[in-house]
């Protein structure tokens, strides 16, 4: 391995630790509250590192997040989305890992129109209706429902049941509450899939 291969790796090794560190971070305490010296603490890779790879600290949230969004839309493109019961499996999934509690802990910061994360999460939700488009988009659906609307309102629904049950865990029944959803969407004729 040549001198210049092994930096090339060194630096996308720091990157990948500085990423997971921010991911874990900003999920625990919040983005205004999580400091370079938290992360570089963290991740083990010193704390001059991250502007060089970031730029700013607002750099490092955008490719936290969109980290988070390549992982997410990835492992849910190469998924069948088989039955109703099977899609909404992987969003239980989905709303259950560790990282999703990042998006609970910073819509309110997102919600500030002058806010770096704002068109930020306006790219992750994009991305995320994306897939679940593509999955009902194979989906029976009752005459005058559009899968780009149907996408919206299932996309509405888990960030609300997902916000719900990261403030009190206790109160909501993750299975029980999808379980519920797959009734509404099968007594609404929103079944298997369609053949392609």
């Amino acid at each position: 391995m040549t001198r210049s291969t092994r930096r090339a790796e060194t630096s996308r090794q720091s990157r990948r630790l500085l990423v997971e560190a921010a991911t874990a971070l900003f999920a625990e305490r919040g983005y205004r509250r999580t400091t370079f010296e938290d992360i570089a603490t963290r991740s083990g890779v010193s704390r001059g590192s991250i502007p060089w790879h970031f730029g700013s600290k607002e750099g490092l949230l955008a490719a936290v997040v969109e980290d988070i969004a390549t992982r997410l839309t990835t492992t849910a493109g190469a998924l069948d989305p088989g039955t109703v019961d099977q899609v909404l499996a992987t969003l239980t999934a989905f709303t259950r890992a560790p990282s999703t509690g990042l998006f609970a802990k910073l819509i309110v910061e997102a919600e500030d129109p002058d806010a770096p994360l704002r068109e930020v999460y306006v790219g992750l939700h994009n991305a995320i209706r994306a897939q679940v488009r593509a999955w009902v988009t194979r989906l029976p659906r009752p005459d005058g429902v559009g899968a780009e609307e149907l996408s919206t309102v299932l996309l509405g629904v888990v960030i609300g049941i997902h916000q719900q049950w990261r403030v009190a865990p206790g109160a909501v029944d993750l299975d029980r509450t999808y379980a519920t959803l797959a009734a509404l969407l099968r007594s609404a004729g929103i079944t298997a899939p369609t053949a392609q």
